[in-house]
């Protein structure tokens, strides 16, 4: 199959994620969603290990539990935000840490971006902007920490370019495995109350594994997509999840975007989509971006 099919497949399954968390966000607490997106990865993944003979690092390379640190903050703000934003919104705001990697790549890699690259930035932020604004009118502050899981995960690409001797499979398991614990230790941390008064049903429960199995799903495609196709082309495609999940919302929850949200995300997605197609020039092999680097 095409690398670019299953970009799209990937994107789909990862749009079916985060619609199936936001629908959840007045049954569960949030970490709840974020332990079951973290649970079937894992258990997967130390499964497929365990039949392959696929060895499992734990505590070295170090730079692996920098990814995974960085990654499982990553989550942990992006479901805090899908039970406060409509889903879309995330996944916008966090699809945005391309423009972060071309900002640290400077100081870190030693790239300075050019004239065309600091255009994006700023039309990118711009949008950014245009999307957090009416939720600021609502004291809706929780697309600032959508915004941070964008940051954070522009540290786990950046940690991800050291792991090209470790097996994708297992730095899925890892990072599965390190924000699982991140997930249930923020339910010691923070109010697990979901925020709504609607009773767990089979189904809710259901939807509760769906969000599970829609990630393994959209690691397991993305890693194919990058393994099987040219990173930066097929990095563009995986922007389709804010498109399909703009759809799901209009079909399952009826949602109508306004003029300035709609304006705000191609101001987002479409520098994002020129950062991605004309990466930082830095060594890097195929297998460096062959995980999934979905929430």
């Amino acid at each position: 199959m095409s690398p670019y099919l299953w970009m799209l497949c990937g994107s789909l399954a990862f749009a079916v994620m985060a619609t199936l968390a936001s629908s959840l966000s007045r049954t569960f607490p949030w970490q709840w969603l974020a332990v079951g997106r973290s649970t079937v990865p894992f258990f997967v993944c130390g499964l497929i290990a365990l039949i392959w003979h696929i060895k499992l690092p734990i505590w070295n390379p170090r730079i692996l539990w920098l990814r995974s640190i960085a990654g499982s903050l990553s989550l942990v703000f992006t479901f805090f935000s899908l039970t406060r934003l409509p889903s879309s919104d995330v996944m916008t705001l966090t699809n945005i840490f391309p423009v972060w990697v071309a900002i640290a790549s400077w100081p870190l890699l030693g790239q300075r971006p050019s004239l065309t690259v600091w255009g994006c930035i700023g039309v990118a932020l711009a949008g950014v902007v245009l999307v957090l604004q009416p939720h600021f009118d609502e004291g809706n502050f929780a697309t600032l920490v959508a915004l941070a899981a964008s940051v954070t995960t522009t540290v786990a690409m950046l940690g991800l370019h050291r792991l090209h001797d470790v097996d994708p499979r297992a730095i899925v398991w890892h990072f599965s495995g390190v924000s699982f614990l991140f997930s249930f230790g923020s339910m010691w941390l923070f109010d697990v109350s979901a925020r709504g008064t609607e009773p767990a049903t089979v189904l809710s429960y259901a939807k509760l594994l769906g969000v599970g199995v829609a990630a393994l799903a959209g690691q397991f495609c993305l890693t194919k997509a990058f393994t099987t196709g040219t990173p930066s082309r097929v990095s563009v495609v995986g922007l389709t999840q804010v498109g399909f999940t703009m759809l799901l919302e209009i079909l399952l929850v009826g949602r109508a975007y306004n003029t300035q949200t709609l304006w705000g995300m191609a101001l987002v997605l479409a520098p994002t989509a020129w950062l991605l197609s004309h990466p930082i020039r830095a060594k890097q092999t195929p297998q460096d971006e062959s995980v999934a680097e979905g929430i």
